[in-house]
């Protein structure tokens, strides 16, 4: 009889897709029964809860005058080894390139690549962006090709990564995924009360707002809604381009129409609640939101640049549109908004197709697969 494997996670513990998907996968391979170990620098937004078989490690970092920056990579390296050596760890799994498979990577060479294996998963800006920096290119490759597997959130993010880092690691698509069990299509007429007038149709967009989400353009696209039909735009997240968005609304005329609610650790509960989701952003690797909303029964126009595409089919279960069509984003939004049936339709297209190929369920078993080829035959799993 085989033992399941340890697995230590590393992620960013903030809003962002990585650190949900890297969450959420945690929490399901503990409810299969892995012993999962977080080493990170904060607990994860999604593990605020007890759970059996999840361990947390912070990360602490050494502030010394000599350094211009707390060592925050080294300080990495060294908890995942002695967490590692300590429980036990079959397989350090790290999540975004930058800066943690090269923590993952010393880690390991001090346990001994005999003994803890590296899982890196792609998911997006640590390819199209962060890893393309010149002082950040070589380490980002150097690190992809020395870790034991790789995987990416989607076919267009592995194609973009050996196109650009011309690597020889084979790199396996593993998607995104969602609980469909969590977020799923519910009625709760005092909450939307709290959000909105039983007039107005709820408009959202939820992000890290950064500029690659192209925050003016959902505001553009529900200035043309609202001179149709009533209706309130739901601003979800926080970041750099959140003051641009409400100089825009109010530059527009929008503000009173327009809601800024920050992060919200109940996206599930907000997603049911929305009558339509705006991404237009000017490119995605995958998109969890957009999937997220769907698994909600929520309608969705989002951007045809990038992995979005591989789950959302233009005119059945959702709309693609130009990042910069905003016309065309508007018109489609109308459509959905004016039309109740032919929205409600959508929603159950869309809802049916993220159960039946993006559940966690589903997408949780290529990564046990994935562990068990990697440490197939090492002597720690049999027993």
């Amino acid at each position: 009889m085989k033992r399941l494997p340890a697995i230590g996670i590393t992620c960013y513990p903030t809003q962002g897709g990585s650190g949900i998907i890297a969450s959420e996968l945690g929490l399901n391979l503990a409810r299969c029964g892995y012993e999962v170990h977080f080493i990170t620098s904060s607990l994860p937004l999604r593990l605020r809860r007890f759970d059996r078989n999840i361990f947390y490690h912070q990360v602490e970092v050494v502030s010394y005058p000599v350094f211009l920056n707390p060592p925050y990579t080294l300080s990495l390296a060294t908890m995942m080894s002695d967490v590692a050596l300590e429980h036990h760890l079959d397989i350090l799994h790290v999540h975004y390139a930058i800066p943690h498979a090269a923590s993952g990577f010393l880690a390991r060479e001090m346990v001994g690549a005999d003994r803890l294996k590296l899982v890196t998963t792609l998911h997006g800006t640590d390819i199209t962006l962060v890893g393309q920096e010149p002082s950040f290119f070589p380490i980002t490759r150097f690190v992809i090709e020395r870790s034991d597997a790789v995987t990416a959130v989607s076919r267009f993010l592995k194609e973009e990564t050996e196109r650009v880092f011309r690597v020889a690691r084979p790199i396996e698509v593993i998607p995104n995924f969602v609980d469909t069990r969590l977020f799923r299509p519910r009625r709760d007429p005092e909450r939307r009360a709290e959000l909105a007038a039983p007039e107005e149709k709820i408009v959202l967009h939820a992000s890290n707002f950064r500029k690659v989400k192209n925050i003016p353009v959902v505001v553009r696209v529900f200035a043309r809604l609202v001179e149709q039909l009533p209706c309130r735009l739901l601003m979800i997240g926080d970041g750099p381009e959140k003051r641009t968005a409400q100089v825009l609304a109010d530059d527009l005329g929008l503000r009173e129409r327009v809601t800024f609610l920050g992060q919200v650790e109940e996206m599930e509960q907000v997603l049911a609640l929305a009558d339509l989701v705006l991404l237009p952003s000017l490119h995605e690797s995958f998109g969890l939101i957009a999937l997220e909303a769907m698994a909600c029964g929520t309608p969705v126009i989002a951007t045809n640049r990038g992995g979005t595409g591989e789950f959302i089919d233009h005119g059945q279960n959702g709309y693609l549109c130009d990042p910069e069509d905003v016309a065309g984003m508007a018109a489609a939004g109308l459509e959905l908004l004016r039309d109740e049936a032919h929205r409600q339709h959508m929603g159950e297209e869309a809802r049916r197709d993220v159960a039946e190929r993006f559940g966690a369920r589903c997408v949780l078993k290529d990564y046990m697969a994935l562990y068990d080829r990697l440490l197939d035959g090492a002597s720690g799993l049999s027993g």
